[in-house]
């Protein structure tokens, strides 16, 4: 195994997806830098016809952000087996340029300072990715029918992850607020 930190190794094998390929594509990617802190995330989709994991691995070094995500993909008629694709990231950390946290809290007045959030959402942005969201222009005019276009917003979407106390346990947002605290001091552009 890759010498990963005790504690990635102990999260990669918790999370029980594809822990072997997850550490060999940070292994490559890290390139021998030491891990700061790291969050490890899973997620698992239902359709009609399967289910669906993906993890995201963030990686925080003293000088980068490294960002694994792992995807199943299902035997089909032009690939007999079922396979798995491996993505990482490096990211520098003078180019992070947002680090923006939502905690939710329910009943807020009961809340106590040092308390787990029920979710954290976490969404970072370097630039690489934007999302825009369009929907139709209108004006003032009830009775306007003319064609006024499109209005929306362009923003920056390069990565989201959401834990939720619900879903993955406290200890799992206890994670990310660790993370996301690591992360936050760690980047000189976006405090």
């Amino acid at each position: 195994m890759p010498k990963l930190t005790t504690d990635l190794r102990r999260s990669l094998h918790h999370a029980g997806y594809y822990p072997e390929l997850v550490s060999d594509v940070l292994d490559v990617a890290l390139a021998g830098e030491d891990v700061v802190a790291h969050l490890v995330h899973v997620e698992t989709t239902f359709d009609a016809a399967e289910v669906r994991r993906h993890v995201t691995v963030l990686v925080l070094t003293a000088t980068r952000l490294v960002v694994a995500h792992v995807d199943d993909h299902p035997a089909d008629s032009e690939h007999p087996s079922a396979s798995a694709s491996a993505t990482t990231e490096a990211v520098p950390l003078g180019e992070l340029r947002t680090v923006a946290l939502t905690h939710v809290v329910p009943v807020p007045e009961k809340h106590r300072p040092g308390s787990v959030p029920a979710e954290l959402t976490l969404a970072l942005g370097w630039g690489a990715v934007r999302r825009i969201d369009l929907e139709p222009a209108t004006c003032a005019d009830p009775a306007c029918e003319a064609d006024h276009g499109l209005t929306g917003t362009s923003s920056p979407d390069d990565i989201v992850v959401r834990v939720s106390a619900q879903a993955e346990g406290a200890d799992a947002v206890r994670a990310a607020v660790a993370f996301a605290r690591a992360l936050s001091a760690a980047s000189p552009g976006v405090r």
